[in-house]
């Protein structure tokens, strides 16, 4: 394994303008906590690290296909080996199915050990004439309306820090223990089937079950897929904490984020020259970049310059966040700007945050028909263009969750308030997360 030790120097993200930075009252406080960080062992590994670059360059050749899942943030409370099996159980379930429909090995990759920061639109939030600064995600503050909760305090990263070690430490005990194998995670997917409310996935899973049971007569050594590779990736949003997490590789020279395999920068946070982008362009991890419907392709060719200039395999995914009534429309011309320029990138489809509604009684949700439709738009345009629908990245919950509207349970408005658990952004739950795996193979293997 390759030593990996702090650098003497980091990438010069600090002569840029940063946006969605928290503002800590205590500078000597957020030093203290990024000088102990600095000394703290990596979370990941550079051989995991390239391992992921060399699937994702297939995903870019069309010889797989990225399914990205997990909650919209994760918090202290709900970081439990429970909750966690839950999710990973979720996309292991969700990853079997769409193996059998693309033909293809499935990235696996994580919203999780690591996505405890998010964006706001507004730095504060006013309640009964109060302001305070608005929550950030449990990295930075806490959802509590107090101004002691609300204050940014930087010792809250190193939390992040730990809690996202345990994390990765279950998921990896999980995933080469035995709980992945196939064998175990079909048998979930037919109790799923079973369900008078997905009954028109049933021949669907009749299919797989004939293929598991030809895999068995003609003598494939199950035990052999008993283990999987798992990826974790989050926002690479905390400047701080992200710079603070680099580590120079021994062998090769090079940097590496050590606090996920992927980072992404967001929509409100990937312009070419700020902060955000120049400190992925200064690591070799994999790394995304999310992409609304007001892009221009000269911004798309502006972060492919910044983030893979050399256009080498497995760099680069453009994460498109759309909207469903805009993304057949919107995603052509930048999907033409790439194909001209001829590096790489691998695409992958966000149905979920274009796509986010306020009900009358003051939920924000997301409705499953409109998610979905979403999902068709960006296989219909890549299938146009001949290029590859290389994944979905999806906030979702191992958890009965009533957060989105719809699915084949029904959930209405009404039903919203019975299992509405999320400090910000609406999760499909399990069973939608099912659904969408099982549409989504179905439009794989067509």
């Amino acid at each position: 394994m390759n030593e990996l030790s702090t650098p003497q120097t980091t990438p010069s993200w600090r002569a840029c303008k940063a946006a969605q930075q928290p503002s800590y009252p205590d500078a000597a406080a957020l030093a203290a906590v990024t000088a102990d960080l600095r000394t703290r062992p990596p979370l990941v590994f550079a051989g995991e690290v390239d391992a992921l670059r060399r699937a994702m360059a297939k995903v870019e050749r069309g010889e797989a296909f990225v399914l990205m899942g997990g909650d919209c943030a994760e918090s202290f409370a709900d970081n439990t080996a429970n909750n966690i099996r839950a999710k990973l159980q979720t996309v292991l379930q969700m990853a079997a199915v769409l193996t059998y429909g693309a033909s293809t090995p499935i990235v696996k990759i994580g919203r999780m050990a690591g996505q405890y920061a998010k964006p706001r639109s507004s730095d504060t939030e006013t309640r009964d004439g109060l302001t305070l600064p608005a929550y950030r995600g449990d990295a930075v503050n806490d959802h509590a309306f107090t101004p002691q909760a609300r204050t940014p305090d930087p010792t809250r990263m190193l939390d992040a820090y730990l809690r996202s070690g345990t994390t990765l430490n279950l998921i990896r005990s999980f995933t080469m223990g035995g709980y992945a194998d196939l064998r175990e995670v079909h048998s979930w997917n037919r109790g799923f089937t079973a369900n008078p409310a997905y009954k028109r996935f049933e021949a669907f899973a009749d299919e797989i079950d004939r293929a598991m049971r030809f895999m068995a007569a003609a003598g494939v050594d199950f035990d052999a897929l008993r283990q999987v590779d798992f990826y974790a990736a989050h926002e690479a949003l905390l400047l701080e904490y992200e710079d603070a997490m680099i580590r120079e590789d021994s062998r090769s020279g090079r940097l590496y984020s050590t606090s996920a395999h992927l980072l992404w920068a967001g929509e409100r946070t990937r312009e070419p020259q700020d902060a955000h982008i120049a400190l992925l362009a200064g690591v070799h991890n994999p790394v995304g970049v999310k992409i609304g419907p007001r892009t221009t392709p000269q911004e798309v060719l502006a972060l492919v310059d910044r983030l893979n200039p050399q256009g080498d395999p497995g760099r680069l995914t453009l994460i498109t966040r759309m909207g469903a009534d805009r993304i057949r429309q919107a995603l052509p011309p930048l999907i033409e700007a790439v194909q001209a320029d001829g590096r790489p990138v691998s695409w992958v489809t966000d149905p979920m945050h274009g796509n986010t509604i306020t009900t009358a009684n003051g939920y924000k949700t997301r409705r499953f028909d409109t998610i979905m439709d979403e999902v068709r738009g960006f296989f219909e345009v890549h299938r146009a263009a001949g290029t590859h629908p290389g994944g979905i990245h999806v906030e979702l919950t191992g958890d009965d969750v009533t957060e989105c509207l719809g699915g084949g349970e029904h959930i209405d408005e009404a039903t919203l308030a019975r299992r509405y658990e999320t400090l910000v952004d609406p999760r499909l739950n399990h069973q939608q997360s099912l659904e969408m795996a099982f549409e989504v193979a179905e439009m794989l293997s067509r």
